[in-house]
């Protein structure tokens, strides 16, 4: 139990920084309508299923259409 309260400032402000981004990358997929490769339901696949950071970085190096 000591080890997690030693790990618990840096992992708090991980978490919020996590949700964040996956929020606005929801956000993003479902009111734009073109991407580079794929489409909405394969991207917001990636976005839960890889929520941990991954999924969303993805969508913004490979999915997002200017």
């Amino acid at each position: 139990m000591d080890k997690i309260m030693e790990f618990l400032p840096f992992l708090i402000p991980l978490a919020i920084v996590q949700f964040i981004l996956l929020g606005y990358t929801l956000y993003h997929i479902l009111t734009h309508k073109n991407y580079k490769r794929g489409n909405r339901t394969l991207w917001l696949v990636i976005a839960i299923i890889g929520m941990e950071f991954i999924g969303p970085i993805l969508y913004f190096l490979l999915g997002k259409e200017d």
